[in-house]
Order: C-alpha cells, then sequence, then structure tokens
C-alpha cells in the first residue's frame, strides 16, 4: 500500500539534519551550450565533530577520477550558516529558507590540466524527506560556465550505488 504521507514536501531543509549519516549522488556537468561535460556519483558521510557539522564527500566521475571534499558546517541563527572546504577560497555562505538553501562560494579548480577559481551560486530544494535536488551556476568574473545539477537521496541501508565511490 502507498504511503502517501510519505511524499509530502517536508517544510524545511536543514543541511545538518539531512546530510546526517550516509548519503548518494548523482549528476551532472553541463557546458554554457547545454553539452553535457560530466557524469558523476557521490558517497557522502555527514557527522557533528563538537558544534560543526563535518561533510566528507567522495566524488566518482564518468572519466574514473575521483575528488574528495571535506565541508565543515557552522550553522548560525535564523537560517544562516557558513562553510569551509580545503579547495573553497574563504568562507562559504549560505542561508536556509524552508524546503531551500542558498550556498555561494568560490572554489579552485581543474580543468583541462588548468587551474582556476569560479563561483559556485547553489540552490538546494527538498524534494521528500529522502531527496534533495541541487542546482548550481558556476560563473568566473560574472561570465556563466555551466551548471552542475545533483539529485541526492539518504541511504536507506541498501548500500552503494552503482558506478559510487
Amino acid at each position: 500500500m502507498l504511503d502517501a504521507a510519505r511524499y509530502v514536501t517536508p517544510d524545511t531543509l536543514d543541511l545538518t539534519r539531512y546530510f546526517l549519516g550516509r548519503t548518494f549522488a548523482w549528476g551532472l556537468f553541463q557546458d554554457r551550450f547545454g553539452t553535457v561535460r560530466r557524469r558523476f556519483s557521490a558517497v557522502i558521510d555527514g557527522a557533528w565533530q563538537g558544534d560543526t557539522f563535518v561533510m566528507t564527500e567522495a566524488f566518482r566521475n564518468d572519466d574514473g577520477s575521483g575528488e574528495h571534499r571535506v565541508w565543515r558546517i557552522d550553522p548560525s541563527h535564523h537560517g544562516r550558516f557558513s562553510a569551509m572546504a580545503d579547495d573553497v577560497v574563504g568562507r562559504a555562505e549560505g542561508r536556509a529558507n524552508g524546503p531551500e538553501v542558498s550556498l555561494s562560494y568560490r572554489i579552485r579548480l581543474t580543468v583541462g590540466g588548468r587551474g582556476l577559481v569560479a563561483r559556485f551560486d547553489d540552490r538546494m530544494v527538498l524534494i521528500d524527506e529522502d531527496t534533495v535536488a541541487n542546482r548550481a551556476r558556476v560563473s568566473k568574473f560574472g561570465i556563466t560556465l555551466g551548471e552542475v545539477t545533483i539529485l541526492f537521496r539518504r541511504d536507506a541501508g541498501g548500500g552503494l550505488p552503482r558506478c559510487a565511490a
């Protein structure tokens, strides 16, 4: 029997509650012309370390390469928070507003063997209690380089998804 209550959209996306434990993700990067340039999957583990929420991301790209990032999130009051990671320039600034979270930051990337710093403007939306959709605009000097789309799904105890890190 279908449990309709499970599919009602919750009112609030709290990243520290949603990402506590293990979460899987699948996504893609499209350049500014809409061409898919990269597909990836990820495993994310979240845990509290004192007053800081730590999210460890392990990415596996379609070309076999991988990436690893550790976010340290400092929640504050009134829906605002800040976060840091080794490849983020300065601090990421975030804001929660009901079922949506926005996050802006500058990050060091390697593209075609060259390093660059790009700006990410993420918008995450809670779909149901286990699913979050994220779309991020990637830009440099105000010019859109492309867009990242990610679907997050909390672990229900079924193990790793195909192609995950």
